[in-house]
Protein backbone atom coordinates (compact mmCIF):
# COMPACT_ATOMS: atom_id res chain seq x y z
CA UNK A 1 0.00 0.00 0.00
CA UNK A 2 0.55 3.92 -0.47
CA UNK A 3 1.64 5.53 3.23
CA UNK A 4 1.88 9.45 3.59
CA UNK A 5 3.41 11.09 6.61
CA UNK A 6 3.41 14.20 8.14
CA UNK A 7 6.98 15.25 9.26
CA UNK A 8 7.88 18.21 11.77
CA UNK A 9 11.45 19.06 12.21
CA UNK A 10 14.01 21.51 13.80
CA UNK A 11 16.18 21.82 10.91
CA UNK A 12 19.35 23.35 12.44
CA UNK A 13 20.95 20.51 13.01
CA UNK A 14 20.71 19.16 9.82
CA UNK A 15 21.88 19.42 6.37
CA UNK A 16 18.97 20.17 4.88
CA UNK A 17 16.38 17.10 3.70
CA UNK A 18 18.21 15.70 0.50
CA UNK A 19 19.53 12.37 1.59
CA UNK A 20 23.38 13.25 1.68
CA UNK A 21 26.59 11.09 2.18
CA UNK A 22 27.34 12.06 5.59
CA UNK A 23 23.54 10.68 6.68
CA UNK A 24 23.13 14.03 8.35
CA UNK A 25 19.63 15.24 6.42
CA UNK A 26 16.12 14.63 7.53
CA UNK A 27 15.41 12.13 4.66
CA UNK A 28 18.55 9.96 6.20
CA UNK A 29 17.21 10.10 9.75
CA UNK A 30 13.57 8.98 8.20
CA UNK A 31 14.41 6.45 6.25
CA UNK A 32 16.81 4.87 8.61
CA UNK A 33 13.98 5.09 11.02
CA UNK A 34 11.20 3.64 8.76
CA UNK A 35 14.02 0.85 8.09
CA UNK A 36 14.75 0.00 11.86
CA UNK A 37 10.84 0.21 12.41
CA UNK A 38 10.02 -2.53 9.45
CA UNK A 39 13.03 -4.31 9.22
CA UNK A 40 13.31 -3.18 5.57
CA UNK A 41 14.19 -0.38 3.03
CA UNK A 42 11.71 2.09 2.87
CA UNK A 43 12.46 5.24 -0.14
CA UNK A 44 10.62 8.03 0.69
CA UNK A 45 9.84 11.02 -1.59
CA UNK A 46 8.93 14.30 -0.30
CA UNK A 47 6.67 17.81 -1.12
CA UNK A 48 9.39 20.14 -1.04
CA UNK A 49 12.86 19.91 -0.49
CA UNK A 50 14.27 21.93 2.36
CA UNK A 51 18.12 23.88 3.22
CA UNK A 52 20.17 23.51 5.70
CA UNK A 53 18.84 25.18 8.65
CA UNK A 54 15.51 25.70 7.50
CA UNK A 55 12.26 24.32 9.65
CA UNK A 56 9.62 21.90 8.67
CA UNK A 57 6.00 22.26 10.62
CA UNK A 58 4.34 19.76 8.05
CA UNK A 59 6.81 18.22 5.51
CA UNK A 60 4.40 15.31 3.75
CA UNK A 61 6.63 12.39 2.34
CA UNK A 62 5.27 8.83 0.53
CA UNK A 63 6.48 5.59 -0.07
CA UNK A 64 5.08 2.16 -1.30
CA UNK A 65 5.08 -0.91 1.62
CA UNK A 66 3.77 -4.50 1.38
CA UNK A 67 3.63 -4.55 5.23
CA UNK A 68 0.22 -4.00 6.46
CA UNK A 69 0.14 -1.40 9.65
CA UNK A 70 -3.09 0.65 11.08
CA UNK A 71 -2.28 4.16 10.79
CA UNK A 72 -1.31 4.78 14.40
CA UNK A 73 1.48 2.14 14.29
CA UNK A 74 3.23 3.87 11.54
CA UNK A 75 3.30 7.16 13.80
CA UNK A 76 4.48 5.52 16.84
CA UNK A 77 6.69 2.96 15.53
CA UNK A 78 8.59 5.42 13.05
CA UNK A 79 9.18 8.36 16.16
CA UNK A 80 10.58 5.76 18.56
CA UNK A 81 13.11 5.28 16.03
CA UNK A 82 14.20 9.26 15.29
CA UNK A 83 15.78 11.92 17.17
CA UNK A 84 14.07 14.15 18.93
CA UNK A 85 13.77 17.12 16.92
CA UNK A 86 12.09 15.26 14.22
CA UNK A 87 8.55 13.62 14.90
CA UNK A 88 5.88 11.99 12.62
CA UNK A 89 2.71 14.17 13.11
CA UNK A 90 0.36 11.54 11.23
CA UNK A 91 0.13 8.64 8.56
CA UNK A 92 -2.37 8.30 6.40
CA UNK A 93 -3.28 5.47 3.40
CA UNK A 94 -3.64 6.75 0.51
CA UNK A 95 -4.38 5.95 -3.11
CA UNK A 96 -1.69 4.62 -5.61
CA UNK A 97 -2.06 7.66 -7.65
CA UNK A 98 -1.59 9.74 -5.05
CA UNK A 99 1.87 11.72 -4.79
CA UNK A 100 3.45 13.99 -2.43
CA UNK A 101 5.19 16.42 -4.73
CA UNK A 102 2.76 16.26 -7.89
CA UNK A 103 -0.85 15.99 -6.60
CA UNK A 104 0.27 19.09 -4.42
CA UNK A 105 -1.80 22.37 -5.57
CA UNK A 106 0.12 24.97 -3.42
CA UNK A 107 3.38 25.32 -1.19
CA UNK A 108 3.62 27.63 1.85
CA UNK A 109 6.32 29.17 3.74
CA UNK A 110 6.50 31.04 7.05
CA UNK A 111 9.55 33.47 7.84
CA UNK A 112 9.67 34.87 11.25
CA UNK A 113 12.03 38.38 12.29
CA UNK A 114 12.89 39.37 15.64
CA UNK A 115 13.07 42.73 15.81
CA UNK A 116 14.71 43.66 18.88
CA UNK A 117 18.01 45.89 19.24
CA UNK A 118 19.35 42.57 20.87
CA UNK A 119 20.18 39.25 19.50
CA UNK A 120 17.67 36.64 19.40
CA UNK A 121 18.77 33.87 22.56
CA UNK A 122 16.12 31.44 22.91
CA UNK A 123 15.03 32.29 19.24
CA UNK A 124 18.81 31.29 18.15
CA UNK A 125 17.97 29.28 14.96
CA UNK A 126 14.39 29.65 14.97
CA UNK A 127 13.90 33.52 13.90
CA UNK A 128 15.55 35.97 11.94
CA UNK A 129 16.74 38.83 13.17
CA UNK A 130 16.60 42.71 12.91
CA UNK A 131 17.78 45.59 14.95
CA UNK A 132 16.51 48.39 13.44
CA UNK A 133 12.40 48.99 12.88
CA UNK A 134 10.28 47.59 10.12
CA UNK A 135 7.98 49.51 8.24
CA UNK A 136 4.59 47.49 7.93
CA UNK A 137 3.40 49.71 4.96
CA UNK A 138 6.25 49.79 2.31
CA UNK A 139 6.51 45.84 3.25
CA UNK A 140 2.89 45.44 2.00
CA UNK A 141 3.12 47.85 -0.70
CA UNK A 142 6.51 45.98 -2.12
CA UNK A 143 4.74 42.38 -1.49
CA UNK A 144 2.06 43.31 -4.23
CA UNK A 145 4.66 43.42 -6.53
CA UNK A 146 5.61 39.54 -6.25
CA UNK A 147 2.11 38.08 -6.43
CA UNK A 148 0.84 36.81 -9.87
CA UNK A 149 3.05 34.73 -12.50
CA UNK A 150 6.69 35.91 -12.61
CA UNK A 151 10.36 35.03 -13.99
CA UNK A 152 12.18 34.90 -10.51
CA UNK A 153 15.65 34.84 -11.66
CA UNK A 154 16.27 37.64 -9.63
CA UNK A 155 16.02 35.21 -6.17
CA UNK A 156 17.11 31.97 -7.81
CA UNK A 157 20.43 30.65 -6.39
CA UNK A 158 23.01 29.52 -8.73
CA UNK A 159 22.86 25.83 -7.82
CA UNK A 160 18.92 25.76 -8.49
CA UNK A 161 17.98 22.85 -10.39
CA UNK A 162 14.14 24.37 -11.59
CA UNK A 163 13.85 23.56 -14.85
CA UNK A 164 12.35 27.31 -15.02
CA UNK A 165 12.49 30.56 -13.22
CA UNK A 166 8.77 31.12 -13.80
CA UNK A 167 6.52 30.93 -10.57
CA UNK A 168 3.50 31.86 -9.73
CA UNK A 169 2.87 33.69 -6.23
CA UNK A 170 -0.79 33.08 -4.85
CA UNK A 171 -0.22 34.57 -1.26
CA UNK A 172 2.48 37.09 0.85
CA UNK A 173 0.82 38.19 3.96
CA UNK A 174 2.98 39.90 6.93
CA UNK A 175 1.75 39.98 10.49
CA UNK A 176 3.26 41.41 13.75
CA UNK A 177 2.74 40.11 17.28
CA UNK A 178 5.12 42.13 19.69
CA UNK A 179 8.45 41.97 18.51
CA UNK A 180 7.98 39.54 16.01
CA UNK A 181 7.28 39.56 12.61
CA UNK A 182 5.61 36.38 10.54
CA UNK A 183 5.76 36.48 6.75
CA UNK A 184 3.66 33.97 5.10
CA UNK A 185 4.36 32.94 1.44
CA UNK A 186 2.04 30.59 -0.59
CA UNK A 187 2.97 29.81 -4.44
CA UNK A 188 2.65 26.54 -6.87
CA UNK A 189 6.47 26.35 -6.19
CA UNK A 190 9.21 28.14 -5.40
CA UNK A 191 13.01 28.23 -6.62
CA UNK A 192 15.99 27.32 -4.52
CA UNK A 193 16.86 30.26 -1.51
CA UNK A 194 13.85 32.48 -3.02
CA UNK A 195 12.11 33.07 -0.07
CA UNK A 196 15.60 33.76 1.50
CA UNK A 197 16.27 36.42 -0.99
CA UNK A 198 12.71 37.96 -1.32
CA UNK A 199 13.64 38.15 2.79
CA UNK A 200 16.54 40.32 2.21
CA UNK A 201 14.88 42.59 -0.60
CA UNK A 202 12.12 42.52 2.22
CA UNK A 203 14.11 43.77 5.19
CA UNK A 204 15.86 45.73 2.69
CA UNK A 205 13.03 48.37 1.75
CA UNK A 206 11.36 47.66 5.72
CA UNK A 207 14.41 49.68 6.94
CA UNK A 208 13.89 51.99 4.80
CA UNK A 209 17.27 51.46 2.23
CA UNK A 210 15.23 50.97 -0.30
CA UNK A 211 11.26 52.89 -1.76
CA UNK A 212 8.82 49.53 -2.23
CA UNK A 213 8.72 50.08 -5.99
CA UNK A 214 12.56 48.45 -5.70
CA UNK A 215 10.87 45.45 -5.53
CA UNK A 216 9.50 45.60 -9.39
CA UNK A 217 13.25 46.83 -10.40
CA UNK A 218 14.33 43.78 -8.66
CA UNK A 219 11.71 41.24 -10.50
CA UNK A 220 11.83 42.90 -14.14
CA UNK A 221 15.76 42.69 -14.16
CA UNK A 222 15.76 38.97 -13.70
CA UNK A 223 19.33 39.16 -12.51
CA UNK A 224 20.34 38.12 -9.06
CA UNK A 225 23.16 40.46 -8.24
CA UNK A 226 20.25 42.98 -8.15
CA UNK A 227 18.37 41.96 -5.31
CA UNK A 228 19.40 42.28 -1.72
CA UNK A 229 22.00 39.54 0.14
CA UNK A 230 20.63 35.93 0.83
CA UNK A 231 18.81 36.32 4.51
CA UNK A 232 19.50 33.92 7.08
CA UNK A 233 17.75 30.31 6.87
CA UNK A 234 17.29 30.52 11.08
CA UNK A 235 13.39 31.30 10.75
CA UNK A 236 12.39 29.72 7.42
CA UNK A 237 9.67 27.06 8.07
CA UNK A 238 8.28 25.22 5.35
CA UNK A 239 4.04 24.52 5.91
CA UNK A 240 4.31 22.25 3.51
CA UNK A 241 1.94 21.74 0.85
CA UNK A 242 -1.66 22.41 0.10
CA UNK A 243 -3.37 19.17 -1.42
CA UNK A 244 -7.20 18.25 -2.92
CA UNK A 245 -9.75 18.15 -0.31
CA UNK A 246 -10.36 14.55 -2.32
CA UNK A 247 -6.97 13.02 -0.38
CA UNK A 248 -8.46 13.79 2.97
CA UNK A 249 -5.24 14.66 4.23
CA UNK A 250 -4.64 16.96 7.43
CA UNK A 251 -3.88 20.70 6.44
CA UNK A 252 -1.86 21.77 9.46
CA UNK A 253 -0.06 20.23 12.43
CA UNK A 254 0.37 21.36 15.94
CA UNK A 255 3.77 23.48 15.64
CA UNK A 256 1.33 25.96 13.83
CA UNK A 257 0.37 27.28 16.11
CA UNK A 258 3.59 27.01 18.23
CA UNK A 259 4.83 30.29 16.25
CA UNK A 260 4.20 33.99 16.59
Amino acid sequence: MRVALGITYNGQPYQGWQSQSTGLTIQDKLEKALKEFTTQRVTTLCAGRTDAGVHGLMQVVHFDTPLERDMGSWVRGTNRYLPDDISVQWAQEVPAEFHARGSALSRRYAYIVLESPVRPSLESGRAGWVYRALDETAMRQAAQYLLGEHDFSSFRASSCQALSPIKTMLRVDIHKHGPYWRFEFEGNAFLHHMIRNIMGCMVTIGQGFQPPEWMAQVIESKRRDAAAPTFSPDGLYFQGPVYDPQWGLPTETPPFHWLP
